[in-house]
């Protein structure tokens, strides 16, 4: 028997990150190993999971990664922890299939729920009473009133949930413009950048002073069993060592770990490099791949890395495989434009220009089919991801055959092998992505034999 729960909310801007993250640092600080989750397509909060539990989180996606990749993974790093916590997205009904409360309901987790009580009080009850009754295969066990005033304002909330709601009372948080997390265009700042800015001693002493972790822990029992089986397949010794290099720095960060590991459980050697410093491409390579991340806002310093520039597109000309996508699609393009009106020369190996914009340009899931046979499949294989970008192609490069299509919707570009697009893809649901770039990487290492 382990302890695991679901922090879910109200509605997005009810703390949720802040919550968990203070929760996470309590519970490690007791002693206890704690493996973190992000439910929903996210690169950044998971950083900060890292940060504070010294864990990888994993993102479970139902609709994205699919069921039986969220149930094994979860029971997989479940096994290895004292306790599991798994922040949800937006608010705890928000998303249909992908929602948080859909999520906890297929992982069997009891949920914690957070309310931000500010410019409310006895009112909350009601709320609270519609998340009880709302879905009743859901099991809410708890309850956390975040950004609380005076304690006037707790004792009107206070009798009035234990009046008219069952769910356990386990804490009210204050409000305290000290505590946050700062944030920018795509989202909260990365782990990495944050390490001196999260001071997790008054974190932790936040949550021990006014949240009763206890109780908390003693109504978030959760049963581990053995993960399910995959097709039985046995050990494959690969006759072919293969490399691929993966830009990861200030610009490239947003990458899922568990695409990462899936690629070297297929046989693909990583090289990471950094198109920010780095003045040479990893040796012996097959292939690239470029993630997403934030190359607007380091574009001076990628345009005047001139020797990696040249290198990368010797290697295209090559015909080497790259693959790049949202941010590294940017990359891969002739120009970006930045806010200010600023043009940075990039790699132009997929003929179009982008620009950034103040507003967000495109959000949501992608379902999409492969137009061609390439390193991510064969025509027609479908594949799943996710959009969120400020970012639009000012110049469309329609000379070039689309990557992805779905009905008459085209995504991204096909110049020989490099591809590119916005999409930002999940290996989860279709797994088998691994072994194709493995035998992509295969085939050009033949080639230059």
């Amino acid at each position: 028997m382990r302890t695991a729960f679901l922090i879910g909310g109200v509605k997005s801007g009810s703390g949720k990150t802040l919550v968990t993250l203070s929760l996470m640092a309590a519970l490690r600080k007791r002693g206890l190993a704690v493996q973190p989750f992000k439910c929903g397509p996210d690169y950044i909060d998971p950083t900060l999971h890292q940060l504070v539990t010294g864990q990888t989180s994993s993102n479970l996606d139902l609709k994205m990664c699919g069921e039986s990749f969220c149930n094994n993974i979860f029971k997989e790093k479940a096994t290895l922890a004292d306790i599991c916590v798994v922040e949800g997205v937006m608010g705890l009904f928000d998303g249909g299939e992908a929602s948080s409360a859909s999520l906890a309901k297929s992982l069997n987790l009891p949920v914690i729920l957070i309310i931000d009580v500010r410019s409310v009080a006895e009112s909350v009850a009601a709320v609270l009473h519609g998340f009880e009754t709302y879905d009743k295969e859901l099991n809410i066990v708890g309850v956390i009133f975040n950004f609380t005033g005076s304690d006037r304002h707790k004792e009107l909330i206070k009798n009035e949930v234990e009046r008219n709601c069952k769910t356990q009372l386990l804490g009210f948080l204050p409000r305290d413009e000290k505590f946050s997390v700062p944030s920018r265009h795509l989202g909260l700042y990365m782990g990495n950048e944050l390490k001196e800015q999260l001071e997790l001693d008054k974190m932790v002493e936040l949550v021990e002073t006014h949240i009763d972790i206890d109780t908390l822990l003693k109504q978030c029992h959760y049963r581990t069993v053995p993960a399910e089986k995959a097709t039985p397949s046995p050990f494959v010794i690969r006759q072919t060592s293969v490399r691929l290099a993966v830009a990861r720095d200030e610009a490239f960060c947003f990458y899922y770990q568990d695409n990462l590991d899936m690629l070297e459980k297929a046989g693909v050697e990583i090289r990471y490099f950094s198109p920010v410093h780095d003045s040479d491409l990893p040796e012996d390579i097959q292939g690239i791949y470029f993630g997403g991340g934030y190359p607007e806002i380091y574009a001076e310093r990628l345009s005047a890395n001139g020797n990696i520039i040249s290198q990368i597109r010797g290697f295209n000309r090559d015909r080497g495989y790259i693959y790049g996508e949202c941010g590294g699609f940017m990359y891969l393009c002739d120009d970006i434009v930045d806010e200010q009106g600023a043009v940075y020369p990039m790699l132009g190996l997929i003929h179009t220009r982008v620009r950034m914009d103040k507003k967000l340009r495109k959000l949501g899931y992608r379902e999409v089919r492969l137009h061609s046979d390439c390193m991510l499949g064969d025509k027609g294989d479908v594949r799943y991801g996710h959009e969120y970008h400020y970012s639009e192609e000012e110049s469309l490069s329609r000379m070039l055959p689309p990557l992805f299509e779905n009905d008459n919707d085209m995504y991204g570009y096909e110049n020989g092998n490099c591809i590119g697009s916005y999409v930002h893809l999940h290996f989860g649901r279709t797994p088998e992505i691994c072994q194709k770039i493995y035998e992509a990487l295969v085939k050009r290492k033949k080639q230059r034999c």
